[in-house]
């Protein structure tokens, strides 16, 4: 089994620094588009935030990846379990506040997945 696991030729690392930077500007651009006023607007970035972090300290401290994976792994599933809210709010209709919140579900669900699937090739590869 290789070293390392990889989703489209990305390491999991550069997955997770490319996620938290999307999350960010997300909230950044819909707050600004939809005019806004609501701080939970930005919870996307607010999320995203330490997506971007833990993405940019296993690349740069590689001996402590496994606990920025985690970090970020956690940030990932909370991710998924915010846009849960998307089910008491979709009979409203989409718009800019369900369409984040369905974002986050469906982008915190693949790439908590695709963290789960990087845990169990690290775990299959120690065993070998």
């Amino acid at each position: 089994m290789s070293e390392q696991f990889t989703v489209a030729g990305q390491s999991i690392p550069t997955i997770t620094t490319a996620y938290g930077g999307f999350l960010v500007l997300w909230g950044i651009v819909i707050t600004q588009i939809s005019g806004s006023e609501s701080l939970t607007s930005y919870a996307p970035s607010a999320l995203g935030i330490p997506l971007l972090i833990s993405g940019i300290m296993s690349n740069k401290f590689p001996e402590k990846r496994k606990l920025w994976m985690h970090i970020a792994a956690t940030f990932g599933l909370l991710c998924a379990l915010g846009g849960t809210r998307f089910f008491m709010v979709m009979s409203d209709g989409l718009n800019y506040a369900s369409g984040s919140q369905l974002m986050l579900l469906i982008t915190g669900s693949i790439y908590t997945y695709i963290c789960v699937q990087s845990f169990r090739h690290a775990r299959m590869s120690r065993e070998e």
